[in-house]
């Protein structure tokens, strides 16, 4: 996530202990808690293991064992048992498409986070906002100043007529559009090799490739991350380039599968700023050929998509209510099919949302994109959990440390009280979310205000 500097600086400032946490000054390797007698589904889409006890010390998992065999530490005196009998363990959720500062709004993005924490959200990945608001979140969850995910998060590179857009002037005021660090434009004569430089000191995980860039820059600029060590997460279509030569260049995950339709129309749109929703009478269905070929040749290289399709469904169902609404790039329906063929091709499909609910809302909005995948879409629950977790995972290069339930990882997972492989609305049934070791007991969430979420007289 750091460039080489900022890692040093990152080590040296988590090995300083926490003065106002007594929990700092015990020894990790002398403290452990059992988490005892629990349904395990570990986040692989293996079958759920009942009577399983989790051992963890620190922020880390350092054992995972039938319930029988966890009671000799039981009796340990520097050990905690927590009881669990009946609940259901699942791995921390990942949303892998969230925006919180755009424009920096530290009471609303506070409260996106707690939110998240207290219904199962351990980590997200943030896709273009104002790093500086983002990067002190960041820094405030890992240390666990405040409740929220772990957060990763992206710089952004768009060619020049995307920064005419008011987005941009809000996430990096102060700086003319395009010459942010964090949003760079980006034409031919961009010296790539110092873009993503800048990009790395933002402290970010990836590139985001956005809007109006042709397909021999977009080669240019995921040849350049790679060999500086980050990972590139772009829109699936970026306009005037075609899908087809986004996934070709080779980048690491695409956001948004309705963007994969601009494959079939017979001219691409030449603007990001052109929202001309897909010709959807191409598409054939219940499957189409052309893009048969695109979810084969992502399946076959490992390349995500994030599809955020419950986005365009709830977007579907408020136009009917409300159609003097703009309609999005492609409806419902349409999305729902190009998701469940994808799935079906073997494309691995990470569960983020692009949506953020008002204060009405008491639950994460990634609860809402994990149903979609098994409702609407038709994925067994445990694989739409597997989307939410070890995929979600993948889609930050974060799969050695989190995103299943195995001896080593962080200690992240979520309990609930009902089974999810039951009926996946059980996923909101959470009693205790533990992220890093830490727990956030759902007794003690503070729902979010309309104060907070900006939804009050005069904002």
């Amino acid at each position: 996530m750091h460039t080489r500097l900022s890692q040093t600086f990152a080590a040296l400032l988590l090995a300083t202990p926490l003065l106002n946490s007594s929990a700092a000054f015990a020894d990790p390797a002398e403290t452990r808690t059992i988490y005892s007698d629990v349904t395990l589904i570990d986040g692989t889409g293996a079958p759920a293991l009942p009577h399983q006890d989790i051992i963890i010390s620190g922020e880390r998992i350092i054992d995972i064992v039938p319930h029988a065999e966890a009671a000799a530490a039981a009796d340990d005196a520097s050990t905690t048992v927590i009881d669990l009998a009946g609940r259901y363990v699942i791995p921390g959720l990942i949303d892998s498409h969230v925006h919180m500062a755009t424009p920096p709004e530290p009471d609303m993005a506070r409260a996106m986070l707690r939110r998240n924490l207290y219904g199962g959200v351990t980590a997200v990945r943030d896709m273009a906002d104002d790093i500086r608001l983002v990067s002190e979140l960041a820094r405030e969850a890992r240390l666990a100043e405040i409740p929220g995910p772990d957060i990763y998060y992206v710089a952004l590179f768009a060619g020049r007529p995307f920064f005419a857009d008011p987005r941009v002037a809000a996430a990096s005021m102060g700086y003319a559009p395009g010459t942010a660090p964090w949003m760079q434009a980006i034409d031919e004569n961009t010296d790539l090799k110092e873009a993503v430089t800048l990009a790395r000191g933002t402290g970010a995980t990836a590139l985001k490739i956005y809007a109006d860039l042709p397909s021999d820059l977009i080669d240019d600029i995921t040849a350049e991350a790679h060999a500086q060590g980050l990972q590139v997460w772009a829109h699936s279509a970026v306009f005037p380039t075609r899908p087809a030569d986004v996934i070709g260049a080779g980048v690491d995950t695409v956001s948004h599968i309705c963007y994969l339709a601009y494959q079939v129309e017979p001219v691409m749109l030449e603007a990001y700023e052109d929202h001309t929703p897909v010709n959807e009478t191409l598409l054939e269905q219940p499957e189409d050929p052309v893009m048969a070929g695109l979810f084969s040749e992502m399946a076959e290289r490992g390349m995500i998509i994030d599809a955020t399709g419950s986005l365009f469904v709830k977007h579907g169902a408020e136009r009917e209510s409300h159609p003097e609404m703009r309609p999005l790039r492609c409806t419902g329906p349409a999305t729902t099919r190009l998701t469940r063929q994808a799935w079906k091709a073997g494309v691995p499909i990470s569960a983020g949302t692009d949506t953020v609910a008002g204060s009405e809302s008491l639950w994460p909005d990634v609860l809402d994109e994990i149903v979609f995948l098994a409702r609407d879409v038709g994925m067994p629950p445990l694989e739409a959990i597997h989307s939410a977790t070890e995929i979600g995972a993948r889609s930050m290069g974060q799969e050695a440390e989190m995103g299943t339930l195995v001896s080593g990882k962080l200690a992240n997972f979520v309990v609930l009280t009902e089974d999810p492989l039951a009926d996946i609305e059980n996923i909101r049934t959470v009693e205790l979310t533990v992220k890093r070791g830490r727990e956030y007991r759902r007794e003690d969430y503070r729902p979010v205000t309309a104060e907070e979420m900006g939804e009050t007289d005069g904002n």
